[in-house]
């Protein structure tokens, strides 16, 4: 069953990687934004939920996903952290 986006649901906000260099966050609308590098908004589009499993679609129409795991985001090979929680 998807989860609906509100501003309680527990994945809402910011992810990053261990270097810092991708951040993405996931708004209470079930709208992200993923900055790279110094690029701002590099990505944007929707996503959605269910259980552990998060699904992307990307204004470009590029898709993707990814699971949570222990508080920690796997997506597209990469590992995201929540923003302020120590990565060692």
């Amino acid at each position: 069953m998807q989860t609906p986006p509100n501003s309680t649901h527990p994945y809402i906000g910011m992810w990053i990687t261990a270097d810092g260099r991708i951040r993405q966050e996931l708004l209470p609308n079930g709208r992200y934004d993923e900055a790279r590098g110094t690029v701002k908004s590099a990505y944007q589009g929707r996503y959605e939920v269910r259980g552990r499993h998060i699904d992307y679609w990307d204004d470009t129409g590029f898709t993707a996903d990814g699971e949570f795991v222990d508080d920690v985001l796997h997506h597209g090979g990469m590992v995201f952290y929540r923003d302020g929680v120590r990565k060692d």
